[in-house]
């Protein structure tokens, strides 16, 4: 199978949207977006994503033991780009605090895990990250979505795929 082929079946699962915070080595909130994301486990709470070897991130993910999934709604769409820019500095402007690890929790988001880093697995062109969820919260509201190469949002029990 080509590498189109596969990006074009994968996108037509609908995936929320998430971006992955950690600190680098100097203490300096990094983070990324990301729909490879999923719960992995109720005992002991475990989740993952993946981050590709070739992201500018790579590195300091690889060193940070720490990392929180904030799980962004529909009206979050501005901060899923602002985190997939190169060669800016993210959080220009982000409002955060910070949790049990450390790591970065965006303001307003839909929810997050704060977590630790339980052990990397290698698959392929990316690097698995497994944590153990130590904190997190959720409020009400939509999820943002992704589809098919584009954002979405649910609108009373129907999605509407946007730009």
């Amino acid at each position: 199978m080509d590498q189109r082929q596969f990006r074009d079946i994968s996108g037509s699962f609908a995936t929320g949207v998430t971006v992955i915070t950690t600190k680098s080595e100097c203490g300096h909130p990094i983070g990324m977006t990301a729909n490879s994301f999923t719960s992995l486990s109720l005992n002991p709470p475990l989740i993952l994503f993946n981050i590709a070897k070739s992201s500018s991130l790579y590195d300091a993910f690889m060193k940070s033991n720490i990392f929180a999934v904030n799980i962004l709604s529909a009206e979050q769409e501005n901060l899923s780009r602002q985190f997939s820019k190169k060669n800016i500095d993210r959080f220009e402007g982000i409002g955060y605090e910070e949790d049990v690890t450390g790591s970065p929790i965006l303001k307003d988001v839909l929810g997050y895990f704060d977590c630790v880093v339980k052990s990397r697995y290698d698959g392929g062109d990316h690097t698995i990250i497994i944590g153990e969820t130590k904190n997190g919260a959720v409020k009400d509201g939509d999820p943002l979505i992704f589809y098919r190469g584009k954002y979405a949002r649910l609108e009373s029990s129907r999605m509407i795929i946007g730009k």
